[in-house]
């Protein structure tokens, strides 16, 4: 336990917790999160130890954990289990989605395939899209503009797949090539939405505008930011997940500028828990 001296000085001691059962304390930090369990760890050895115990993390894994992990990958530990979920997203359902865990509480995250898990108009045509492989993507083939008209991007999943009781935020992951031209600096239309209810809408940029007078006026566009991976990622919006038995739609549309546009390399749609603005 640490402790604060008037004259400023700061000791360890023993906390009052050390007195309890390992097993006990185990029980009890399964009830934080594994941002929290982590932060406990440094409180003492006895706290390092049930913190470090399976039946924690095994509290902070989602209950079908076994079925998104491939048999073949071996772990030491729950603890070890959960950080590789982590930090190495796992690919489900045949390749269709990517999977893995935000760190700070265990919530679960998905990408959609564009190839398997999405619907692009007009990607089935090589003079329009043409899919090709590149090492950064985490799908074996993601699809690349080569020219269009009519730009439509949709993509949705099952919300039982998701975590319960949690505001998730939908995304567009890509990388543009030579600015994306006709498309990188027009407002496109996104919206996401459980089947059913009201969907929210909002224009999104893939680049950016060029010139500061239509710079001023669009500043409600969301813009584009870029990921630690190296993609570019832009917000389509943003539903609650209450009780998983619901349908999530998402959709990106350009349709007004008639110009054949091109330059765009999608990796897929993203799903993953909203972040407050005020979390530390």
């Amino acid at each position: 336990m640490v402790q604060k001296h008037s004259g400023g000085a700061i000791i360890s001691g023993p906390s009052l917790f050390d007195n309890l059962p390992e097993d006990c304390i185990s029980n009890i930090i399964s009830f934080t999160s594994p941002r929290d369990a982590c932060v406990a760890a440094s409180v003492s050895k006895t706290f390092e130890s049930a913190v470090n115990s399976d039946s924690v993390w095994d509290k902070f894994l989602p209950s079908d954990y076994s079925s998104l992990v491939p048999p073949s990958r071996v772990f030491s530990s729950k603890k070890e289990l959960y950080f590789a979920i982590c930090d190495n997203p796992v690919l489900v359902e045949d390749g269709g989605k990517s999977f893995w865990l935000e760190k700070e509480n265990g919530k679960k995250c998905f990408m959609l395939s564009p190839k398997k898990s999405m619907w692009i108009t007009w990607v089935s045509t090589p003079q329009y899209w043409r899919w090709i492989s590149i090492p950064e993507a985490r799908f074996e083939e993601v699809p690349e503009l080569l020219n269009v008209c009519w730009f439509e991007v949709r993509g949705g999943m099952n919300t039982k797949d998701l975590s319960p009781g949690t505001r998730y935020s939908a995304y567009i992951v890509f990388k543009t090539k030579n600015g994306c031209p006709n498309l990188g600096d027009v407002p496109a239309e996104a919206t996401v939405g459980l089947v059913g209810q009201e969907s929210s809408q909002r224009h999104i940029y893939f680049v950016g505008p060029t010139d500061q007078r239509r710079d001023r006026e669009t500043r409600d566009v969301t813009r584009p930011t870029k990921r630690k991976d190296g993609w570019m990622e832009a917000e389509l919006g943003q539903f609650f997940n209450e009780s998983g038995c619901d349908v999530v739609d998402t959709s990106i549309l350009e349709i007004k500028n008639p110009n054949w546009k091109r330059g765009l390399i999608i990796q897929g749609i993203e799903f993953r828990p909203t972040k407050s603005l005020f979390y530390i």
